[in-house]
């Protein structure tokens, strides 16, 4: 079975790769209730991550997914909905 499920270290690297910011795994660990905009993240990035995350898995986020307001809200979002489409 695979597991279908988006890591703080994958939100990391999407960060970095969708957005151009850069947060260690273990500082966004420690951040997960932390707003996204104090991490330097904007709505544009986090559209830019949920693009990423769409192309990988070959299906829609809920639209909800861009307005999450931390990284806790946002994974907990997205892991629900991949595991609930698997």
């Amino acid at each position: 079975m695979i597991t279908t499920e988006v890591t703080i270290e994958e939100l990391s690297a999407l960060m970095k790769k969708a957005a151009g910011i850069t947060v260690a795994p273990e500082e966004l660990a420690r951040s997960t209730d932390a707003p996204f905009g104090t991490l330097g993240l904007d709505s544009l990035g986090l559209l830019g991550i949920v693009g990423e995350l769409e192309n990988r898995y070959s299906r829609p986020l809920p639209p909800d997914a861009e307005r999450c307001k931390t990284p806790r809200e946002f994974l907990d979002l997205v892991n629900d909905n991949l595991k609930a489409g698997a």
